[in-house]
């Protein structure tokens, strides 16, 4: 069975203040993520119980307004991102975000 190679941004831009973050692939699709939908979609062990899978964070506690403030890659597999909230935990695989696994 063949692996799916999934493509590695060639840019990750934050916008509107870190209320957008924009991933330019390497086929020139740029994706658009607001912010708010990344940040409650985080995959990380404070936001998603490790054994169960369910989501422990709750959308109503994160801020609307909340914004990236910094990024960065993780090997050739996955962006992290810093939040205003304080939280940084998380990391978001580039096949999710190519997928779209992360938005609504």
């Amino acid at each position: 069975m063949a692996l799916k190679r999934v493509p590695v941004p060639v840019r990750v831009d934050l916008e509107d203040g870190g209320r957008v973050i924009a991933v330019t692939w390497p086929d020139r699709r740029v994706d658009r993520f607001k912010a708010y939908d990344l940040r409650v979609a985080c995959p990380c062990a404070l936001c998603v119980d490790e054994m169960s899978g369910i989501r422990t964070l709750d959308p109503d506690e994160v801020d609307p307004r909340v914004s990236a403030v910094a990024q960065a890659p993780v090997g050739r597999y996955a962006l992290q991102v810093d939040w205003s909230d304080g939280h940084r935990t998380g990391i978001y695989t580039y096949a999710g975000l190519r997928d779209g696994r992360y938005v609504p």
